[in-house]
């Protein structure tokens, strides 16, 4: 039933590849119909130069016309497999678009909860493993009707005999090759979990390495791999033995037909009695007939067993199909997805009411959470692990909506505004901010890929970035490796607050962007910050007390409530929660 459901929807996305598949069919048969004419030349070479005695120059035409045949026989294979290519790779293109947008859509809540390497797997290697299916199964497929359907319109006329057995045995080569491809496709979509098992696990291990390293598991760790590859290892010779059986059943069933077509024709040649009753009237052939009909047979078996050997590339497909259906069958969150729009230059003022959000049932993350947050404040959320901060950034930001409750951004409620022209009024500045392969010039504009370069200058001098590319050799120009490899972690968070004042963004969220820096980092990331509050709304999740000092308004969660609002010095004066959290953490006071 799965395996089903994934060839429909396998076969729903063939009109992405457009006329593709098509023309590779069209000059698929063209090949084929040249092949006949071929054997046909072959067949009257030989038989003028064996039993009528012709010499090269009466055979030299027919050479002529053959060597032009070879060429234009080449010449349409190598266009059927471009056009094949051609139209697997719009259809890899379409779906991996598609799947990508999809996983966006899905948000961080879907990725907290997938592994990694999985998804990777899937996204990269699962669609890649879908081009066999379109390039080579489904032309394959169409052409093992049509070429020895042709064959046997050239065949039966001339000898219905050699005919009937090609059309008696040709059954039996999809017979077995499905009735072995059902085992084997157990044995690959098995594979295929493996693998993605597998790939999942080493993505998060190499990860991981540093803190492996740090307590000496690695080598525990490296044996695990060891192991599941070795099990993987033994799957995948699992499925080549059921693959190379399924061949070499194709094979035998197509030698032995073709066994007896010769031996029928090499009876009828040498005039002796076949072994078949007298009243089927079986006509005596000549040698031009005979030959002829012997070189088709062969060919007559090619497409059905070029399509026993395509058929591994349709049980990977259906495999690498299942994964896809199950990312895209996942409903997305509830976030954020009307169409209404704020007023231009308006001020964002946020108001929290009665804010409820359960991941599942039992496991209320938010209760009754309600807040107003006027603009032009400099906030910070505070509270022990699992109170709920990343849950209510996660609404701010639109990949999450509120069980029950509203957010209100100006009186709107936000789950009734387009969510794209929400996200334009946001910055997001995360504790361990992304950079990607490329120029600075490229990480800092990421979320403004229009802007100047003078705009990106001046943001980077801003946020404290400026110094430090500038005294680089290529300045913005200069390439960073993936993760923002070559850079320290204070300059990559710099460069990510530049991203923040280039984006200039009424509303700024920042987790923590002072973790784990050095002191002189912090100090020059610390006025960055100070400089990117003035005249607008700062919500920083803070893990370090002592960052939250020159809030307006600190904000304390616990349990997915708001136990305390106010400033530092108000909190510390009460006896709360605040002031616990401060003395537990050496802040100081």
């Amino acid at each position: 039933m799965a395996a089903s459901r994934a060839i429909r929807w396998l076969n729903s996305h063939k009109p992405l590849a457009g006329v593709y598949p098509q023309l590779a069919v069209a000059l698929g048969s063209a090949g084929g119909l040249l092949l006949i004419a071929q054997a046909w030349l072959v067949a009257k070479v030989v038989n003028g130069a064996i039993f009528q005695g012709a010499g090269l120059a009466e055979v030299q035409p027919w050479l002529g016309w053959l060597l032009a045949l070879y060429l234009a026989r080449a010449l349409l294979a190598w266009l059927a497999e471009r056009a094949a290519f051609r139209g697997a790779v719009r259809v890899k293109v379409a779906l991996r678009d598609r799947v990508f947008r999809h996983i966006q859509a899905l948000g961080p809540a879907y990725l907290s909860g997938e592994r990694s390497g999985a998804l990777v797997e899937a996204l990269v290697k699962g669609v890649e493993d879908l081009e066999p299916y379109y390039a080579r199964f489904l032309p394959a497929m169409t052409l093992t009707v049509l070429i020895p359907l042709a064959i046997l319109v050239v065949v039966l006329p001339m000898d219905w005999l050699s005919g009937l057995v090609l059309l008696v045995t040709a059954p039996l080569i999809p017979f077995f090759m499905i009735l072995i491809g059902k085992g084997a496709e157990a044995l690959n979509q098995r594979q295929w979990r493996q693998l993605a098992r597998m790939s999942g696990r080493f993505l998060d291990v190499i990860q991981g390495l540093t803190t492996l390293k740090t307590f000496n598991a690695s080598r525990r760790e490296a044996e695990t791999i060891a192991r599941v590859s070795e099990d993987y290892r033994r799957s995948t010779m699992q499925v080549l033995r059921v693959a190379f059986l399924s061949s070499a059943v194709l094979e035998f069933i197509a030698s032995l037909s073709i066994a007896v077509v010769a031996v029928f024709i090499g009876f009828r040649l040498y005039q002796l009695d076949l072994p078949v009753p007298d009243a089927l009237g079986v006509p005596q052939i000549g040698f031009f007939t005979g030959f002829f009909v012997l070189l088709l047979a062969p060919e007559f078996f090619l497409p059905l067993r070029n399509l026993g050997t395509q058929y591994h590339g349709r049980m990977e497909a259906v495999a690498a199909a299942e994964r896809l259906m199950e990312i895209l069958e996942t409903p997305p969150p509830q976030g954020i997805c009307g169409t209404a729009t704020l007023a231009p230059g308006a001020p964002l003022h946020l108001r929290l009411e009665a804010i409820r959000f359960a991941y599942a049932p039992g496991r209320e993350a938010l209760q009754g959470l309600s807040l107003d947050l006027p603009p032009g404040q400099r906030l910070a959320l505070v509270g022990p692990s699992g109170a709920g901060k990343t849950t209510l950034v996660n609404l701010l930001l639109g990949f999450l909506r509120p069980n029950s409750g509203r957010i209100l951004v100006d009186g709107l409620n936000l789950a009734d505004v387009d969510p794209a022209h929400w996200r334009r009024h946001l910055a997001w500045v995360p504790q361990n901010p992304r950079l990607f392969r490329g120029t600075l010039l490229d990480n800092i504009r990421l979320g403004v890929p229009d802007a100047t370069p003078e705009s990106v200058q001046t943001a980077a001098r801003q946020a404290r970035a400026s110094g430090f590319i500038e005294a680089l050799p290529q300045g913005y120009e200069t390439q960073v490796g993936e993760g923002g490899m070559g850079l320290s972690g204070g300059q990559i968070q710099r460069v990510a607050l530049a991203r923040a004042f280039l984006r200039d963004a009424p509303l700024v969220i920042l987790d923590e962007p002072t973790a784990s820096l050095a002191p002189a980092d912090e100090a020059l990331v610390q006025e960055g910050i100070d400089a990117l509050a003035r005249g607008r709304t700062l919500l920083v999740v803070a893990h370090r007390l002592n960052t939250v000092r020159a809030a307006d308004r600190i904000l304390v969660m616990q349990a997915g409530r708001l136990v305390q609002d106010g400033d530092h010095a108000s909190l510390m004066a009460s006896d709360g929660p605040y002031r616990g959290m401060v003395a537990a953490y050496g802040a100081t006071p």
